[in-house]
């Protein structure tokens, strides 16, 4: 099994936190065939078996490095184009039909991981080491029946900070945003407030609420995730306030998939006419405003975290860039240990000889 090294904690928090469950892909991206993917820096290959079931391992055979996402899907295993040795979901090597009697057959020679499928996303446990994974718990918007979501993902060319500091920055609503359907209104001023939670924190406009994109929750239950609404007037339907529970996840250390469920309370026949409306008219303009963010995040100047005047409404951000770097300082000193420990684990192989 392979492992990334890091220089130091920054360059680790660079590729994205571990010990949480991130989301990675759509459910619907995910059909009969491997599909091959990078996320956290790591390559990984992901396939449903004959029940629908969703299996994930690491992206390379331990034959001799070729990717398991161009092979076939056996099932519980796949199997690689190169030689066909086949690699079940727990990473044990199943069969090497080339082979007879090969000592790799039987060896856990490939990295897994464990795989939860929800809300038309599939989720992946990125751990430090080897620890079980925790519970993932979801916001009321996706866990509870009272609610209707549609799922909306994007691919950025941005460090997934980037991403994160524009959600936990509710006053570029109203300049970035004035032109759309939603937030247009309310002050071009304010003050902002942070208010700590059992979960994560939120950081809000004083004085204006129910306006604009004025408050913004950060939370970690298993996995790390955003949470917002905005006020939607008469006109776009029913279900009062949109809201948004979004996830950022690093591909790697310049690109990021953004994952943002788009919730209303609605039921009966105001569930089938806000989803009608959606799909038929809503969800481009959406589709707007997530291209202003995308746009202005892809343009940052380079390192622009390096050359920044913070004010007072940057104390959201402020603090979530505390809670990561210090979650990446105790993060790499655990996975450095790990790395050390598993250097000393004996790596299974084969040669063959062949008379001259």
């Amino acid at each position: 099994m392979t492992t990334r090294t890091f220089k130091d904690a920054q360059e680790y928090l660079n590729f994205g936190l571990r010990n949480l469950w991130h989301p990675v892909l759509a459910s619907w991206e995910v059909g009969t065939s491997p599909v091959g993917i990078t996320r956290l820096g790591e390559n990984i290959v992901v396939w449903r078996d004959e029940e629908g079931k969703v299996h994930a391992l690491e992206d390379r055979c331990p034959h001799r490095g070729a990717r398991l996402s161009l092979g076939w899907n056996l099932g519980n295993r796949v199997a690689c184009w190169y030689h066909g040795v086949e690699v079940r979901f727990d990473g044990v090597v199943e069969d090497v039909p080339a082979v007879a009697n090969c000592p790799m057959t039987g060896a856990t020679c490939v990295k897994s991981y464990h795989v939860q499928e929800a809300h038309g996303a599939i989720f992946l446990w990125f751990g430090v080491g080897e620890e079980a994974p925790v519970e993932l718990q979801f916001p009321e918007q996706l866990s509870s029946d009272e609610w209707s979501d549609f799922l909306c993902i994007a691919d950025w060319k941005v460090n997934y900070q980037y991403a994160v500091d524009n959600v936990m920055d509710p006053m570029h609503g109203t300049y970035l945003h004035s032109v759309s359907h939603s937030m247009s209104e309310g002050d071009r001023q304010a003050e902002m407030s942070l208010k700590v939670t059992k979960t994560g924190f939120i950081f809000e406009k004083d004085g204006q609420s129910g306006v604009n994109f004025d408050w913004v929750e950060y939370a970690e239950t298993g996995g790390a995730w955003l949470r917002l609404s905005i006020p939607y007037q008469a006109k776009f339907g029913p279900g009062g306030s949109f809201w948004i529970i979004g996830f950022a996840t690093p591909i790697d250390e310049h690109n990021t998939r953004v994952f943002f469920w788009r919730c209303r309370k609605v039921s009966g026949w105001e569930r089938d006419t806000w989803r009608f409306m959606y799909r038929n008219y809503l969800e481009g303009l959406h589709w707007d405003v997530l291209e202003q963010d995308r746009i202005i995040l892809e343009l940052l100047a380079p390192n622009a975290r390096e050359h920044e005047f913070l004010y007072q409404h940057d104390v959201g951000i402020t603090r979530l860039r505390r809670t990561f770097k210090r979650a990446a300082e105790q993060q790499f000193k655990a996975y450095e240990a790990y790395q050390a420990s598993q250097a000393n684990v004996d790596v299974v192989g084969a040669t063959i000889h062949v008379n001259e």
